[in-house]
């Protein structure tokens, strides 16, 4: 299984091809990912994760086309990205995503079908995201407490991710992160 982690950072993945922008994260390939098209064939990963990278980029249904052209037939492409209730907290974030980003990806959405087809697996929140980050800079103290309540939020936010999305989820401060799970 070939596999590929876009915009990794410092958080490179075992057993990823891992891309980033900036030479001083020893990724391994440097690749500005706003550049189309990327040193990849066509149909060449099974899986492909973008961890809090979209939000960065100028025009993100030309980066899942892209996307689309590298993944296997039946290969999964997993987003992860700050949910619009808490999208803006960065200061190079240019949007924030809600539950309707995978509409643009079916053909039957009137509203602005992109033309690129995928389809959606899962949609899943979660309050207290990047756990690999967090505990970098929070004490023990703060940093399990956190992860726990964290559990319990997203478990009930996940029943129904539509309704936490629209409603509920500003009763909670807002979700660090949705994750879209889609297959080609």
């Amino acid at each position: 299984m070939k596999k590929l982690n876009l915009g990794c950072g410092k958080f490179k993945k075992k057993g990823y091809v891992n891309v980033d922008i900036d030479k001083r994260t020893g990724a391994d390939i440097i690749h500005n990912l706003d550049e189309i098209p990327y040193p990849f064939e066509d149909n060449e990963f099974d899986l492909i994760e973008a961890d809090h990278v979209l939000e960065h980029l100028k025009d993100p249904f030309k980066i899942i086309k892209e996307l689309y052209r590298i993944t296997k037939k039946k290969g999964k492409i997993v987003i992860r990205v700050p949910h619009f209730s808490r999208g803006f907290t960065h200061p190079d974030h240019k949007r924030g995503f809600d539950v309707s980003f995978p509409y643009y990806f079916n053909p039957l959405f009137k509203g602005g079908y992109t033309g690129t087809e995928l389809k959606l697996e899962r949609i899943k929140f979660t309050w207290n995201a990047q756990p690999y980050l967090k505990k970098t800079l929070f004490p023990f103290y703060i940093y399990y407490p956190t992860r726990a309540i964290g559990i319990v939020i997203d478990f009930f936010a996940n029943l129904s991710p539509m309704i936490c999305s629209r409603i509920w989820c500003f009763w909670v401060g807002g979700f660090e992160e949705i994750e879209f799970i889609f297959e080609k």
